[in-house]
């Protein structure tokens, strides 16, 4: 059965790429679209969809107030998808009726998961946020936020602690699956995530590195390889969530 969806994204070119990913999934119709929130709210009710993605940022109404009016109407999915991380943000969303929180950038296949399934996020999920955490991590290891890499890492780290074996298949798996979502190059995933593991390493934070992962095993001379470095996060993730 194919499940409608409406996408309110106030940037326009986030909600092409949302669209254009979401036109060829099987078993989803994208049946809508908006970057104002009034007007989402108007088409979402004379289109009843099946599930709503919405952006908090919206202008006119929020994604907030979009969620509460949809929620007052709608048993429909509602999921959000934002850059912004921090558990109020998420608590709020779902207390407001959101059934999902999805960090951007998206994974699209997980994405599609949550449309067609019908998982909620508890909001006692969200007091140990991995996007926070992997921040964390890479403030403290000297990674800028500001630089593509960072994001890219970001998405590198999510996706092998959800799939650890991808890490396996860096060049094959990893850096095409992270290209899909930036709409770019696995080549530029690669040589932007090594920009900033080398942005790391010449601030000379070795010692916080060192310190974060427990073991003494780099020195200013001794940098990590991508996968070497996506995987020691990864893994450390992993045994926090254990």
């Amino acid at each position: 059965m194919v499940k409608t969806v409406y996408v309110a994204e106030s940037d326009k070119e986030q909600r092409e790429i949302v669209v254009r990913s979401l036109s060829v999934m099987e078993g989803v119709s994208v049946v809508g679209e908006s970057g104002n929130g009034q007007t989402a709210i108007e088409e979402i009710e004379r289109l009843n969809p099946d599930c709503v993605l919405t952006c908090l940022a919206l202008p006119n109404l929020d994604g907030f107030g979009l969620i509460g009016r949809v929620r007052k109407r709608s048993t429909c999915r509602i999921i959000v998808l934002s850059a912004l991380s921090g558990d109020g943000f998420i608590s709020r969303a779902i207390d407001s009726g959101a059934d999902y929180y999805m960090v951007k950038p998206v994974d699209f296949d997980s994405l599609r998961d949550k449309i067609l399934s019908g998982e909620k996020l508890s909001t006692k999920k969200t007091n140990k946020n991995m996007d926070e955490r992997i921040t964390s991590i890479f403030m403290s290891v000297g990674i800028p936020a500001h630089i593509k890499g960072y994001q890219f890492l970001r998405e590198a780290v999510r996706l092998a602690v959800d799939t650890p074996d991808i890490i396996n298949s860096i060049t094959k798996g990893l850096y095409p699956a992270i290209a899909r979502n930036y709409q770019t190059t696995p080549s530029k995933v690669e040589r932007a995530i090594r920009h900033a593991i080398e942005v790391a390493w010449n601030k000379g934070r070795i010692e916080n590195i060192n310190n974060l992962f427990g073991v003494k095993i780099y020195t200013p001379h001794d940098k990590p390889t991508n996968g070497e470095f996506i995987a020691l996060v990864a893994d450390k993730m992993l045994l926090e969530r254990a």
